[in-house]
Formats: C-alpha cells, sequence, structure tokens
C-alpha cells in the first residue's frame, strides 16, 4: 500500500481562523466583554420558545421537505410581498435554509464555475470569497472608502466583463452599517442590464435599520430580482442566531439549480423549529418593530460613548458600530484590538479583517446587541482610553 501522503495542499491556503472565532476565544481567555461576535446577550421570545416545545412534543422531529415545510415557505412569500410588493411562488421560489450562511455557501456552489469572477466588495463579511474560492472562482475586489463606504459604480463598470458571473452586495452592510440606496440599485441595474451576470444580495439585516431610512431590497426592483437571489436570516431578526434559520428567495430558473446545491449541502433544516417560525411570523409586530428595538440599542450605546476619544459616524443598520481611534492611537487595527481585549477587557473586531489585503482605517466593529448593562460596563471602560 502506498503511503499516504505527509501533507495535501490546502484549497485555502490564505484563509486561517475565522476573526470571530479569534476575538471571542481571546476575549473568554482574558475575561473580556465580547462585543466582538455579533450575538445577542438577551434571550429570544418565550412565546417562540414556547411554539418550538410545542411542536417538539406534537413529534413533528423528523425530516422536513427539502425546501422547507410549506407553512412556512408560504409564511414568507406573504411576508415579502408586503413588504416590497414582490411575488415569490413558495413552492418553486422559495427554500428554507441552515442559516444565511449556508444559503451564501449553496448559491455561490450552485452557480460559480471554474475560473469565474465574483465581484466582492470590500470591507466584507467574512464567508463570501472562502465559498468562491472552493468553488474555483476568482473574486474580483471593489472598495467601499471610509467614512461613508459607498460604492464606486463607474469602477465596478470597469471590473465587469465577459468572466463576471457574480456581484455579491449587502446591504444593510455588515460591518459597516452603511446601507445602499435606490440610486445605487439603479446603478447596479444598469451595469448588469443585457449581461448573464448573476446578483447575490446579502439581506440579513433588513428590519435592523435607522433614522427612519428604508431598506432598498432586490425584491423592489423587478429587474434585479429577474437576475438575483436573495439571501434573509431569523437568527438575526428574531435572536436566535445559535438556531441557524435562514432563507433565500429566487425566480423558478435559478431557485432550481440552487436547490440542487442545498440538497446536498444539508439536505433540510431543523422541523421543529420551522413550525414555529411560521407561526410566529404571522405576528408582523415580531419584526416591524425591530427597527425601533435596536435603534434604542445605538442610541444608548453611542450615547454611552460621547466622554471618549473615538469618533463616531452612527451607524445605518445592523447591530454593529464602527469606532474610530485615529485621536487614541496609530497602531494596526488587529494589535489595537488585541491590546484592547487584554489590557482593557473589552473585544472588538478590527475592520482590517473584512479587506483581502488587511487595509486600515483606524476602526473597530463593537457589537451592540447586547443589554444596557453590558453596553454600560463596556463604555465605561472605553471612555478611560
Amino acid at each position: 500500500m502506498a503511503e499516504f501522503p505527509d501533507f495535501i495542499p490546502s484549497k485555502l491556503p490564505n484563509i486561517g481562523t475565522s476573526i470571530f472565532a479569534i476575538m471571542s476565544q481571546l476575549a473568554n481567555k482574558h475575561g473580556a466583554i465580547n462585543l466582538s461576535q455579533g450575538f445577542p446577550d438577551f434571550d429570544c421570545s418565550d412565546k417562540l420558545k414556547d411554539l418550538v416545545t410545542h411542536y417538539m412534543k406534537k413529534g413533528y422531529n423528523q425530516y422536513a421537505p427539502m425546501p422547507g415545510i410549506m407553512p412556512l415557505r408560504e409564511v414568507i412569500a406573504e411576508k415579502t410581498e408586503s413588504l416590497y410588493s414582490a411575488l415569490y411562488n413558495p413552492d418553486t421560489e422559495i427554500t428554507v435554509t441552515a442559516g444565511a450562511t449556508e444559503a451564501l455557501y449553496s448559491a455561490i456552489s450552485a452557480f460559480v464555475r471554474e475560473g469565474d469572477e465574483v465581484i466582492v466588495f470590500e470591507p466584507a463579511y467574512d464567508s463570501y470569497v472562502p465559498a468562491i474560492i472552493l468553488n474555483g472562482g476568482v473574486p474580483v475586489y471593489g472598495r467601499l472608502n471610509a467614512p461613508d463606504f459607498k460604492i464606486n459604480w463607474n469602477k465596478t463598470q470597469k471590473m465587469v466583463n465577459q468572466r463576471t458571473r457574480m456581484i455579491i452586495i449587502n446591504s444593510p452592510h455588515n460591518p459597516t452599517g452603511s446601507m445602499l440606496t435606490a440610486e445605487d440599485m439603479k446603478q447596479l441595474e444598469k451595469i448588469t442590464k443585457n449581461t448573464n451576470i448573476i446578483i447575490l444580495s446579502d439581506e440579513v439585516y433588513e428590519h435592523i435599520i435607522f433614522d427612519k431610512k428604508e431598506h432598498q431590497s432586490i425584491c423592489l426592483f423587478p429587474k434585479l430580482m429577474e437576475r438575483s437571489l436573495v439571501i434573509s436570516s431569523f437568527g438575526k431578526t428574531f435572536h436566535t442566531t445559535g438556531w441557524k434559520m435562514g432563507y433565500c428567495l429566487a425566480p423558478e430558473n435559478l431557485m432550481s439549480e440552487f436547490r440542487k446545491a442545498h440538497q446536498f449541502v444539508v439536505f433540510a433544516v431543523n422541523t421543529p423549529i420551522q413550525y414555529a417560525v411560521a407561526d410566529f411570523l404571522k405576528n408582523k409586530d415580531n419584526y416591524n418593530n425591530l427597527h425601533n428595538f435596536y435603534q434604542q440599542k445605538r442610541d444608548y450605546f453611542n450615547c454611552a460613548l460621547k466622554a471618549s476619544r473615538f469618533k463616531i459616524t452612527p451607524s445605518s443598520g445592523t447591530y454593529f458600530q464602527l469606532l474610530d481611534y485615529t485621536a487614541i492611537s496609530d497602531e494596526k487595527e488587529m494589535d489595537f484590538a488585541i491590546r484592547l481585549t487584554k489590557e482593557y477587557k473589552v473585544a472588538s473586531i478590527p475592520v482590517s479583517a473584512f479587506y483581502h489585503k488587511k487595509t486600515e482605517n483606524r476602526a473597530l466593529r463593537f457589537c451592540f446587541a447586547k443589554s444596557e448593562d453590558t453596553m454600560d460596563k463596556a463604555a465605561e471602560i472605553l471612555c478611560k482610553i
């Protein structure tokens, strides 16, 4: 028998452990307040938990249908039509997924082939590029420039060519909290007109938007809808990130391909939770008031930091706030984030981690999906730096 080789070349040679895992582990090691990873430190609705228990006890504990249970797909269709006047067929155009990350991976796997180019705007959520590379694609990087982190559409147009298979957008944007406007969407429509480019729209924070701004979903633009897969997350909306429950919307021709990948990544998603979420979604207050809930938290956190030396440009959406530390230190972001965790006991995420070349903005990302007590303790420390 031939000896097994000592080393098999990595398919992701430049990808290490996720920055979220690194900073959370560092926070745990040093007993720091963890404002790095994006998860709430408060519980979800008791009603929602009761519904999960109810369906478990009723025996809904075996495989769900591959695309998700029909009652949930139907209520997703109703929700989407109510919010965006967009019609998706629950039978053929909606799939329930094991969180948004699985949906993103399945979408990229379904459409990106060897040598295909995918335009990604940096700073970018860290799951996009590894999925592109694993499927043989080539990431092409656009830049969102500080401080407003807007897309330069003239430069984007020049990036498009016959090899461009997909453009990935994310609004509200993680990590910066910026948002795409209606004009941005019109520019995207113009760039993709008369092409075979697919749009992958990450809209997991669609309900977490501030200052009376409106979410410009792909679903509001019919010409974009016909070439797009839209990803959303119940984990973000219902404070249940550990349940890993999301969904994908797409026209039938795209969804049929998406499901081919989805079924071999996860096949089906948690059955009793699907039934519980289907019931919970019927009350629109369970998601329509989320922006008020999180705006209060954003404002509370930023107000508590007024006496600090950090520069604050209030987030427009998501539950993340960037803090510019230019007036405090000239250290690189990773170095400052590590020192902040070890010496001051507050953990954050360096924005440079969201760039393939670790571009520096001297800004850190803090999660404010936390209790007031947690935010008070963190702000008291940050104001002393």
